[in-house]
């Protein structure tokens, strides 16, 4: 063999080889973009789970929280604002927006009021907003006036209090931190909940989810609901 002849073959040879080498190279960068796409596609459409581990709102339809429909319903029977008495019986047939805060406790209920104003102006017929006081030793009669005036609620709002001893079942069936806890704690555990019309809670708001167009959404929802 000539070694001209020798010469062509090894560049061959080392073609050949490049060519096997970048073959290899792209198909490596392809697996590791297919198995990218594949994680990113997990994460969205996937187990149902977010970055911040919530649940998924696609699979329930409701902006806030979905709880079962199948909870106990906790039943109350206090006194409002005007001195009636309100219970969640009085409630059926509707949904309702429940909320447990007190006049006194600053801008964590201001911003709790404000939300569900927020929600009232956005649908389109009235909705029971039922406040159960936090703090029956703050909210007497004339603080609890004030402060639904000043959060644009006088009229629209059954403001609940009661004793100490009335109380206490209701924040424990709840799960409410009263104030007596202290002002950082109940801050803390706030929240907002939505009963349907049989009074069961169904969906409840920590004040990072509150908004008046998340309250509004599951409102509407709930009342599209039969039965």
């Amino acid at each position: 063999m000539s070694v001209r002849t020798r010469r062509a073959l090894l560049a061959i040879a080392m073609l050949v080889a490049l060519a096997l080498a970048l073959a290899v190279f792209v198909a490596g960068l392809q697996h590791s973009h297919d198995g990218a796409g594949t994680s990113s596609t997990a994460s969205l459409e996937g187990g149902g789970e977010d970055a911040s581990g919530a649940e998924a709102t696609s699979s329930t339809g409701f902006d806030g929280a979905a709880l079962p429909a199948s909870l106990a319903v906790h039943d109350f029977a206090l006194a409002d604002q005007h001195g009636g008495t309100v219970s969640l019986g009085s409630l059926h047939g509707q949904v309702a927006v429940l909320a447990f805060l007190y006049s006194s406790c600053g801008a964590t209920c201001v911003v709790i009021a404000d939300q569900i104003r927020g929600a009232l102006e956005e649908l389109p017929g009235p909705v029971p907003v039922v406040f159960i006081s936090a703090d029956p030793a703050a909210d007497t009669r004339t603080r609890i006036e004030g402060f639904l005036a000043q959060v644009g609620l006088s009229g629209r709002v059954e403001y609940l209090t009661g004793s100490q001893a009335q109380l206490a079942p209701v924040w424990r069936a709840y799960k409410v931190v009263p104030a007596s806890a202290g002002r950082s704690a109940f801050d803390r555990y706030a929240s907002v909940m939505l009963l349907d019309r049989s009074g069961h809670e169904r969906v409840v708001y920590g004040l990072e989810q509150l908004t008046p167009e998340a309250l509004a959404h599951d409102i509407r929802k709930l009342q599209g609901e039969s039965g």
